[in-house]
């Protein structure tokens, strides 16, 4: 087999606390993380010279800065040969939005190259190699809900997410997250919530309980269109709305699919922003 399709899907952040900074300078999170239904397509084609990335969107790098090239790299590496690839990602997922998409194309493509070679790594070993291409390659990698610690590789799947509907709102814009990262000021973080304490399954309102994310208070200081989405969402219904990640990206979360529905095409019918309608990827 010559070639190879994989869906690259996205990811939410529905709970996001920075614990604290590491003398590297990597920061120490708590965050519940799910996949949801927006995809980019990965193409993986082999046999090739040597490695190499197209991308159907302008803005994302196509060269060895790519996280889906560093990870073929990786891949090449631990398996000590010197084959070539051709990459190609259909993007669909928003470009520097707090999606996870460089991420999960860098997983999409460990994933399919450890299929295409015989399976020699265990998926342990393959976030291995995931989390030095990025802290968030593992957990898609992992392929279940999770809450992550450390610099969000240290995985624990998380049972009690109920199936949702979830309306996802992009700003035309894009956040660092660097950026974000380094105005974080770390005694004005306010999700101290202990999560475990919330069930999902215990009942919707937990859900409100939970939802927090520490970068927001950085994001929205620079880009307070962020607030207005979130308003918007809830007065169209949702349950709960938050950032995700860095941002810009907000998601709102609805239990009656036809009510999201009617979210998004409002929002869409507004014209300031894009929208997608999705579901929470539950195994």
């Amino acid at each position: 087999m010559n070639r190879l399709v994989i869906p690259s899907p996205a990811k939410i952040n529905l709970f996001l606390k920075v614990v604290g900074k590491r003398p590297n300078g990597y920061h120490e999170i708590i965050t519940l993380l799910s996949r949801v239904g927006l995809f980019d397509t990965v193409v993986l084609t082999f046999d090739q010279p040597s490695i190499s990335v197209d991308c159907s969107h302008p803005r994302v790098p196509q060269d060895s800065t790519n996280l889906a090239h560093r990870a073929a790299s990786l891949f090449f590496e631990a398996l000590s040969k010197h084959d070539g690839i051709a990459i190609f990602i259909d993007k669909v997922i928003p470009v520097a939005a707090g999606l996870g998409g460089g991420s999960s194309n860098a997983a999409a493509v460990l994933m399919g190259l450890n299929q295409h070679y015989g399976l020699p790594f265990t998926k342990r070993e393959l976030m291995d190699i995931g989390v030095k291409v990025g802290a968030d390659v593992p957990f898609f990698l992992f392929g279940h809900a999770a809450v992550a610690r450390g610099i969000g590789d240290d995985l624990e799947a998380y049972e009690d997410l109920p199936p949702l509907s979830v309306v996802l709102v992009c700003p035309k814009f894009e956040v660092s997250t660097a950026w974000v990262y380094k105005n974080l000021n770390l005694r004005l973080t306010n999700c101290e919530k202990n999560f475990r304490n919330h069930k999902f399954e215990e009942g919707f309102s937990k859900v409100k309980d939970l939802l927090c994310n520490d970068l927001e208070q950085v994001t929205i200081r620079k880009f307070p269109e962020i607030k207005t989405i979130k308003k918007a969402l809830l007065n169209l219904g949702a349950e709960s709305a938050l950032m995700s990640g860095s941002g810009p990206s907000v998601f709102g979360l609805f239990r009656d699919t036809q009510q999201a529905k009617k979210a998004i095409q409002a929002i869409r019918h507004q014209g300031r922003w894009n929208a997608f309608l999705a579901a929470l990827l539950l195994p």
